[in-house]
């Protein structure tokens, strides 16, 4: 798997700023975890764009993909794809416009809305879909040093932080068998 240039600095320098700011400002717990976070989303989105270049995907484009291969035609609203990968119209457009010139989607009118259109993934798309998966799945999505306990720990962590910033309500049968 393809990785980021390690940085093998002889220190944690998310530990460093935490220290120093430990001095400055006060408590830094907070500081360091956002900081944590961010730079782990700057390693997995690089390992995972990575991963996904030979098929012409970045990991955004990837997850559109996907999303269409779990409707039940194949086929959403534009609309919808911002909504379920919570991101904005713009980003949407911009990705479906380069799926659609890759030939792993097509644009089709929303039968039910005269001015709204529809994203359609191509039988290319499927196969570049199934590939991709293939090689994701045997990186791990770029999470090999965690186990099974630690990534479901992990990801329960994460999904307080997503609840609390409103991006979905959880019913009380949610909470201990969701996804995971």
């Amino acid at each position: 798997m393809s990785t980021p240039k390690p940085l093998n600095l002889p220190f944690d320098p998310i530990d460093r700023a935490a220290q120093t700011w430990r001095a400055r400002f006060g408590p830094a717990s907070a500081m360091a975890a956002v900081t944590s976070i961010m730079r782990a989303h700057q390693i997995l989105l690089s390992q995972l764009d990575s991963l996904l270049k030979p098929y012409d995907l970045t990991f955004a484009r990837y997850e559109a993909l996907v999303l269409l291969t779990f409707s039940r035609t194949g086929a959403l609203p534009l609309s919808k794809i911002g909504e379920r990968l919570m991101v904005h119209p713009t980003s949407v457009t911009n990705t479906v416009d380069r799926l659609e010139r890759s030939g792993l989607v097509r644009r089709l009118p929303n039968p039910r809305d005269g001015r709204g259109v529809l994203a359609e993934i191509t039988d290319a798309g499927r196969d570049a879909v199934r590939q991709a998966t293939d090689d994701l799945m045997a990186a791990d999505f770029g999470l090999t040093m965690y186990d099974e306990d630690e990534l479901r720990r992990m990801f329960d962590q994460l999904r307080t932080l997503r609840v609390a910033a409103g991006d979905f309500t959880m019913r009380q049968d949610e909470e201990h068998g969701g996804l995971l």
